[in-house]
């Protein structure tokens, strides 16, 4: 649970004369409470007073998993022939009725928002927290830079199960599979998103999806994945070759990995996140291969893989110590080849620190 943040919250409330914050999002949950859950269809909340207790609301069946986290207020639930809604009202409705409502925009459903505006139909829902909360996750604690320490020896762990299981012949699926089933064997819970292995062309679709194609000699495979450690995320790619590699894939590799190398050199207190995205870019430009790097340099990273910051050029967020982010340059010639090198770090006083620490240069497997 943590709770400083949670006071810087309700610091937050307070400024803005907001009595209750709604918060529905897991990962945001998981942030301030330390109970982490997928709830699928249920209601998983988390409500936060300015002058009352602040309590968990889950599935009745997620309960005792929730009061045995480290959360350490009331916590709440409701049967599958329960109305959710009525049983929150009515806890809320306990402490008075709240005249401003604070909810994430950016997560709370058309639909639940109408369930509440029923329920609560004097209420005013025009605050978005998302922004705040942004901030509030910005710079890691030293115990969170640890967690997403941690996070990564154990993406760098898959990444050796990876390259092992790569052979002639052997499927992206098969390959993806072989880590999945080694790191559950190893107390690994889950993935902190969907595994990707693409070989040859199919690594220029950088969110491509693996399949039953299968690695031959010659081949480029991309790897990006990451697994949740303690309620945080790793997130990390590599690029390898099977058998010897062209001179055109070499210069495309030494290209994006020149770029990787150079933005992370460029991390420090001071810089802008869109100057980061210059850096790389403009070395993959400089060459002639602007055009196929399609996405953005990096994004946060913490309890969810995809948080704030977006490392793209014209933003003028000021990098400061304790920030956590990927850099992960690609280029992607569709039918020809796709590289990408990512890690993910922290911003220490003069530079950054990986979280991942497998090696970047061009690994030839046989």
């Amino acid at each position: 649970m943590n709770q400083e943040k949670m006071n810087d919250l309700k610091n937050w409330m307070n400024t803005e004369g907001i009595e209750l914050t709604y918060i529905s999002d897991p990962g945001h949950i998981a942030y301030f409470s330390g109970y982490e859950s997928d709830p699928h269809e249920r209601v998983l909340a988390l409500f936060i007073p300015l002058n009352h207790e602040p309590f968990l609301f889950t599935p009745a069946l997620e309960i005792e998993d929730a009061e045995n986290s480290s959360w350490s207020y009331p916590v709440y639930g409701y049967l599958d022939s329960e109305n959710p809604w009525q049983k929150i009202a009515d806890l809320i409705q306990q402490q008075g009725i709240p005249k401003k409502i604070a909810t994430e925009k950016e997560a709370l459903t058309v639909a639940r928002y109408d369930i509440l505006t029923q329920y609560f139909t004097n209420s005013d829902f025009s605050a978005n927290v998302t922004p705040v909360i942004e901030k509030l996750q910005l710079q890691k604690t030293p115990d969170e830079i640890s967690k997403l320490m941690a996070a990564g020896d154990w993406a760098d762990v898959a990444l050796e199960i990876g390259f092992k299981a790569i052979a002639a012949g052997v499927k992206e699926q098969e390959i993806l599979a072989e880590i999945e089933y080694q790191l559950k064997r190893k107390g690994v819970r889950s993935m902190s998103f969907d595994t990707l292995v693409l070989t040859g062309k199919n690594a220029a679709s950088p969110h491509g999806a693996p399949g039953n194609t299968a690695v031959a000699d010659g081949d480029l495979v991309l790897f990006d994945l990451g697994v949740v450690w303690n309620g945080y995320c790793s997130d990390v790619t590599r690029t390898v070759a099977y058998k010897e590699p062209t001179d055109f894939q070499k210069e495309i590799y030494n290209i994006v990995l020149e770029a990787q190398l150079k933005a992370m050199d460029a991390v420090k207190p001071g810089i802008t996140a869109g100057e980061l995205d210059e850096v790389a870019r403009d070395v993959i430009s400089g060459y002639g291969y602007g055009e196929y790097f399609n996405h953005r340099l990096g994004h946060g990273i913490g309890t969810t893989v995809h948080e704030y910051p977006s490392l793209i050029t014209g933003n003028d967020l000021v990098i400061e110590e304790g920030m956590c982010f990927s850099i992960e340059p690609g280029i992607y010639i569709p039918g020809k080849v796709g590289v990408r090198i990512e890690d993910c770090l922290h911003v220490t006083k003069n530079g950054c620190e990986a979280f991942t620490k497998t090696s970047k240069d061009l690994l030839v497997l046989h």
